[in-house]
């Protein structure tokens, strides 16, 4: 996978890019493993590029030509380096519809330009964009699509035509049903039956059939038995490739052909992208945890799609997708690089050219089975059960029935608006309850507060008598303005009768800063079980964003007395001397915090300390552990050091601090996750940079040499710069700081404590990067793998980072 070449200071080593393509030389030396696993898919996807393109209505060679330009192109250009592209089932409905309304050659064309469309948004950079489509609706959209494939095929599986919409379809079964061809039949039944059954082979030699793809075994099982029993079914006819239809000028009504561009190119990308995620996923639960397997780049995936559509139009072919059937196969046979991609395509072009006369003898009722199994495996049980677990059946159904009824582009348009109805039926659904209990008052808000409550809000809160003692608790995340105002206003207004009010978080507790008889509401927008309101600050200077830089919330002392000789008093801004600061800080402490924590420093100090995560991270002031992550006390067991060091085990030369707090943390307090935090304008990053030979032998020098493996990873030339949120860093510091955050992960890994509940699956390693100026967090993608190649910190909402700290 190419990487753009960042910009390297002049004394450091040029970084040779992993998996970009063989230097000056041009040998290509694929793995023994990568030949393996390319036969292994070469032999999957020839039968379904032959299957795919029959349900299309597109010539047969169609579908050899989106296979092998999948594999040599998408293959060697895309950044999934383990993902196939190839025709996929996901296309089939688009393009039999494209074919039927503008002829083959057109198709061939709308194809090509919608590979430029590909490349033009891999240009933007906006494949991750795509990742923010409900997964309800990209599921629902393949489980239509699906559906719609079984029906088609179901009629070639018995022998006839299938009709052209899936509602013509149903229509037309029972009459298909009785006019069924029983050879048609009989072949399609064993092509089913050996495709389900293949994989559930009992015993050793079971086990030893199934290596054997179960599609290729369905497929020439069945043509055995059509050319052994001499049966007369329709058959494969490849056509001579010198009369192979190449693509035209796209002739029809422009906007008819503009939407089939844009069907093209949302099906193809959300296919692949999504696929690429997944094999990312399947390359990390594999035994040997993906070591030397890039992370995917998705808007260079993106980019490959794009020019394997442009060639495969332009070459007559049909439009290419990643596909999860090959790609599973690619990744469980063990590939190590995109060689197995290349290959398996090179093998599609050698059976094209020397294997005709074996391809002419499938059955087309063979080729129609397996690509029906393919379309009903596309309705996925295991995934309508997610979504029902997570309230978006709704979505789902609304998505597959429109897809399945009136299209795929009109159908995922009602996914997504239902998807966004629903989620403003979530915003609006706010329960307010009040109950009496011996005179006082109950209000129960559980939802978000918004301006929509507000009618339901206020109706409650006026049928509360005057003078009554009320405690409202606030069970959301989120108040808006109008709420706020609402609910400030009955505040000050009970007060003013004689009442009290206390507002309570989810959990029962006091709102803090809220007295019981002058309590506020949060600031709008705030968390509404953690916030107050401004009135409710002991000083009018106390603010939740007040600089905390040196600053001192102190009330001035009373003005002195006429005809005093007392000296002036200092401006309230003006800061405290420093040996004031620490007795005044603690006095503030005693005064407006310790109240409101004593309960649970109290709990803490009878059962002990349970933190959920060892944070490791740098000495620098800046760095507010507890603001970054939203913890409170007892959540974090936290070890601070210059430059966020781990030393390896035996390298302390006396120093056995870090070593003694992991083993603490790890043996002793049983956390369950060690974060390793780097920070942007890290001080001993540029102490490291700027090391040199000759340097004294500091405390401070001894102590940064545990950073040198960071300086080596960093000019490694087996190592590409990691990137943050996509775009590389920004220099040299900002690029070691990061670096130095996965190496320390490395080095956490050889303490045996921690490998030992590692593999226990008791424990996991997080790498995050804290940039100062910007106030953002961003968390390694999948750091309890550190891969040493493609290191991607990815941008994480706080309020993602709140509940992954708590």
């Amino acid at each position: 996978m190419t990487l753009c070449t960042p910009n390297r200071t002049p004394n450091r080593p040029r970084v040779q890019r992993p998996h970009s393509p063989p230097g000056r030389t041009g040998r290509f030396r694929p793995a023994g493993v990568d030949v393996s696993a390319s036969l292994a898919v070469f032999l999957i996807a020839l039968p379904l590029s032959l299957g795919i393109a029959l349900a299309t209505g597109a010539p047969l060679q169609a579908g050899l030509v989106a296979a092998a330009v999948g594999g040599l192109v998408a293959g060697r250009f895309g950044g999934s380096p383990l993902q196939v592209s190839g025709p996929a089932a996901g296309l089939t409905v688009v393009t039999a519809e494209l074919i039927q309304r503008y002829g083959w050659r057109t198709t061939c064309a709308i194809t090509a330009l919608a590979g430029l469309a590909q490349l033009a948004l891999a240009a933007l950079k906006v494949a991750r964009s795509a990742l923010a489509v409900s997964p309800a609706i990209v599921h629902g959209m393949l489980a239509g699509i699906g559906v719609t494939i079984a029906l088609a095929q179901l009629h070639i599986v018995l022998g006839g035509t299938p009709q052209s919409s899936a509602v013509a379809n149903v229509l037309g079964l029972p009459a298909q049903l009785a006019d069924a061809r029983p050879a048609a039949l009989a072949i399609s039944a064993l092509t089913v039956v050996v495709l389900l059954g293949w994989p559930h082979l009992p015993g050793r030699a079971g086990r030893a059939a199934r290596k054997a793809p179960a599609a290729l075994v369905a497929v020439a099982g069945a043509t055995a038995l059509a050319v052994g029993a001499g049966l007369t079914v329709p058959r494969v006819d490849l056509p001579s490739w010198s009369s192979h239809a190449l693509p035209g000028l796209p002739e029809g009504p422009v906007l008819g052909i503009a939407a089939g561009v844009l069907t093209i190119t949302l099906v193809t990308s959300v296919q692949s992208l999504l696929s690429a995620v997944a094999v990312d996923k399947l390359v990390a639960a594999r035994p040997d945890r993906g070591r030397g397997v890039p992370r995917s780049d998705l808007d260079r995936e993106l980019a490959g799609q794009g020019m394997a559509n442009v060639v495969s139009g332009a070459l007559g072919g049909l439009p290419v997708a990643g596909v999860a059937v090959r790609s599973v196969a690619n990744v469980s046979a063990g590939a190590v690089s995109r060689a197995s991609t290349m290959l398996h395509g090179l093998w599609i072009v050698l059976a094209a050219l020397l294997l005709v006369p074996a391809i002419d003898l499938i059955p087309l009722a063979a080729l129609a089975a397996l690509v029906m199994v393919v379309g009903i495996q596309m309705v996925s049980i295991t995934r309508i059960r997610t979504v029902t677990r997570h309230r978006e059946a709704v979505v789902y159904a609304v998505t597959l029935t429109g897809v399945v009824l009136v299209g795929i582009l009109e159908g995922v348009a009602l996914g997504i608006a239902v998807a966004v109805a629903v989620a403003m039926h979530r915003l609006a659904r706010t329960r307010i309850t009040r109950e009496e209990r011996e005179g006082h008052q109950s209000v129960r808000v559980r939802g978000q507060l918004t301006f929509l409550a507000v009618p339901r809000l206020s109706r409650v809160l006026h049928q509360i008598p005057p003078g009554s003692e009320v405690t409202v608790e606030l069970d959301g995340s989120f108040m808006d303005h109008a709420a706020y105002e609402t609910l400030n206003d009955w505040r000050a207004g009970h007060l003013a009768h004689g009442g009290t009010v206390q507002l309570t978080g989810p959990a029962g507790g006091r709102i803090a800063g809220a007295p019981a008889d002058r309590a506020a509401g949060p600031e709008p927008g705030a968390d509404a079980g953690a916030g107050a309101s401004p009135g409710a600050s002991p000083h009018a200077c106390c603010r939740p964003w007040t600089p905390w830089h040196n600053h001192q919330c102190a009330e001035p002392p009373a003005p002195p007395a006429p005809e005093s000789f007392e000296e002036p008093v200092a401006e309230p801004s003006a800061p405290l001397p420093t040996a004031h600061q620490l007795v005044h800080g603690i006095g503030k402490f005693q005064r407006n915090t310790a109240p409101l924590v004593r309960d649970e420093l109290a709990r803490l100090a009878r059962e002990g300390q349970t933190p959920a995560q060892l944070f490791l991270t740098c000495s620098d002031s800046r760095l507010v552990t507890s603001m970054i992550t939203s913890s409170g006390p007892g959540d974090l067991f936290t070890v601070r050091n210059v430059g966020n060091l781990v030393p390896l085990p035996g390298e302390e030369s006396g120093d056995d601090s870090v070593a003694a707090a992991i083993e603490y943390a790890v043996d002793v307090l049983r956390v369950r996750s060690i974060t390793v935090c780097g920070h942007s304008g890290c001080g001993a990053m540029q102490a490291l940079l700027g090391a040199g030979p000759e340097d004294p032998a500091t405390p401070l020098r001894r102590w940064l040499r545990h950073g040198r493996p960071s300086l080596e990873r960093m000019a490694s030339r087996r190592h590409a710069w990691a990137r943050i949120s996509g775009r590389l860093p920004a220099d040299a510091v900002e690029q070691l700081s990061i670096t130095n955050v996965v190496q320390q992960l490395e080095h956490l890994r050889a303490y045996e404590s921690v490998a030992r509940r590692l593999a226990d699956g008791s424990l996991t390693l997080h790498g995050m990067y804290f940039h100062v100026g910007e106030a953002q967090a961003y968390l390694l993608s999948d750091a309890d793998e550190v891969r040493g190649y493609d290191d991607v910190f990815d941008s994480v909402p706080p309020a993602v980072l709140a509940a992954r700290a708590s």
